[in-house]
């Protein structure tokens, strides 16, 4: 499968579904509040990294062969 999109350089973007997705993953952790977990594509930065990521209490992710 393959779907088009928009990518971040605002040109059109196929992808084929049958590559995988890398993705990094970054723990935060922090004293009397929850630890934060950051997870984004490697190889990126400045802008490309900023707008590509996503950050969230690290309890709000599962392990995947765990919920399986």
């Amino acid at each position: 499968m393959t779907t088009t999109g928009e990518g971040l350089d605002g040109t059109n973007r196929t992808r084929n579904h049958e590559q995988p997705i890398t993705l990094t993953a970054a723990l935060v952790r922090y004293d009397g509040r929850p630890d934060r977990r950051t997870v984004y594509p490697p190889g990126l930065s400045g802008v490309a990294r900023m707008s590509t990521w996503l950050t969230a209490d690290a309890d709000a992710f599962v392990d995947l062969d765990g919920s399986r």
